[in-house]
């Protein structure tokens, strides 16, 4: 009898039954796009952010304390202290190794020009291959670093030529002043020794990097007779924004308790990921940029804040939808229900069979929804940050939990409606 009474419903009111459950189905699949997207923009914008430059700087711990504690400002230098290049891959062996996802050396030195005027050169990786003992393959270096540099004229350096072992690149600045254009050899004379290299590149980097050259890092480290040495070394790291617990670990891990201690190592907080690579390179302090680290957690919040709060609206519309439809079903079978309490039906027998009528709708809306939803979320994906959005299995039982607590709040008005309904008033025409 109950099959035949939700089976005649829902063929007999199909249209407002279908209504329902598009109402549903949107509502689902907007909580569904916007729960996967959630859990999935972090890497994402992070992802995105990281072609913004290096959010942690690697330095010599003697330079670094000398530098804290006379405030040294950029350009200026009290010690001569390096990192050993040799040691960089040991980046890739910290707990969070799958975290950084590039990184690259910088030597600073200056150099004479033809003419005699000086100039700032920066030996760095530009495209380094590395072979990992871990079997990982990976390509670092200035050119995935800094990324938004426009470059005016000729190309990146490619170490993979051989020619780029005695080629150079020059901001553009530098090079308006020096007459130069791609193609140029020049002789740049260091503290031990000259060479001549080929401009392969002008680049605008807007900052004051454009008074300078860039060069391999072995043809720096050969001008001024610093083999295998770097000065800093910049790493761009996925982070996880920080929270109480990280703010007190940069301060002093060992004040922390083996339990928290524990849990902040093994969380990708930038202090941990800082702490990890001060572990695994011999006489190296590493600090976060702040102001890039705190912008990317800023951004990550705000946009959780925003999916959260597209989530929560499109439910309360959905539930709104939901409330008035299934009110306009009950004052349309209001005889039917009368006649129902008048051969005896009880109230709960009769809002039962009611709300068996609209979760049944509700399931089918909402197994269209999510489905639809994922595939809005695989939109924004690929629009956004150019990549698919992972199906998180958690978002099923959390959008199914969703959509009943929002169908049955929807249906609440319709619910108080039945209860308050007198078959006699409703068999006579009252109602």
């Amino acid at each position: 009898m109950l099959f035949k009474m939700i089976r005649g419903v829902l063929f007999h009111q199909k249209g407002k039954m279908l209504l329902i459950a598009f109402t549903i189905a949107l509502g689902a699949s907007l909580a569904t796009g916007m729960l996967n997207v959630m859990w999935d923009v972090g890497d994402k914008v992070n992802q995105e952010l990281k072609t913004y430059g290096a959010n942690i700087i690697v330095k010599p711990k003697d330079s670094s304390l000398l530098s804290d504690i006379y405030d040294v400002g950029e350009g200026e230098q009290l010690s001569v202290a390096y990192l050993n290049e040799e040691d960089l891959p040991k980046l890739k062996t910290i707990f969070w190794a799958f975290n950084i996802v590039d990184f690259t050396p910088f030597l600073e030195a200056d150099v004479t020009l033809p003419g005699g005027s000086e100039a700032g050169i920066v030996g760095t990786w530009f495209n380094h291959h590395l072979s990992l003992p871990t079997g990982e393959e990976l390509d670092a270096g200035v050119a995935s670093m800094r990324s938004w540099w426009d470059i005016t004229q000729g190309a990146w350096l490619d170490e993979a030529e051989e020619s780029a072992a005695s080629s150079v690149m020059a901001g553009t600045l530098l090079a308006e002043r020096e007459g130069w254009k791609v193609g140029d050899e020049i002789t740049v004379t260091g503290s031990a020794g000259e060479k001549t290299v080929t401009i392969a590149g002008i680049y605008d980097a807007g900052g004051d990097e454009d008074m300078q050259l860039f060069a391999p890092l072995d043809l720096v480290q050969e001008l001024t007779d610093r083999e295998g040495k770097v000065e800093q070394i910049e790493v761009s790291a996925l982070t996880t924004p920080d929270n109480e617990l990280a703010l007190r670990a940069a301060k002093n891990p060992s004040a922390l308790s083996s339990r928290d201690y524990e849990t902040w190592y093994c969380t990708a907080y930038v202090s941990a990921i800082c702490y990890q690579i001060q572990e695994a390179i011999p006489n190296a302090s590493a600090a976060a940029v702040r102001q890039v680290a705190e912008s990317e957690g800023t951004i990550l919040d705000k946009t959780q804040l925003l999916m959260i709060l597209i989530t929560i609206l499109s439910l309360i519309g959905a539930a709104l939808g939901i409330s008035n439809l299934v009110t306009a079903s009950v004052m349309e079978r209001s005889k039917e229900i009368g006649l129902l309490k008048a051969i005896g039906a009880r109230d709960h027998s009769i809002t039962g069979v009611i709300m068996i009528e609209i979760l049944v709708t509700a399931l089918a809306g909402g197994v269209a929804g999510y489905f639809l939803g994922f595939g809005f979320a695989q939109l924004i994906g690929h629009s956004v940050f150019g990549s698919a959005i992972e199906m998180k299995v958690k978002v099923i039982p959390i959008v199914a939990a969703l959509i009943a607590l929002v169908t049955l709040a929807g249906s609440l008005p319709a619910i108080r409606m039945v209860l308050r309904l007198r078959p006699a008033e409703v068999l006579h025409g009252g109602q």
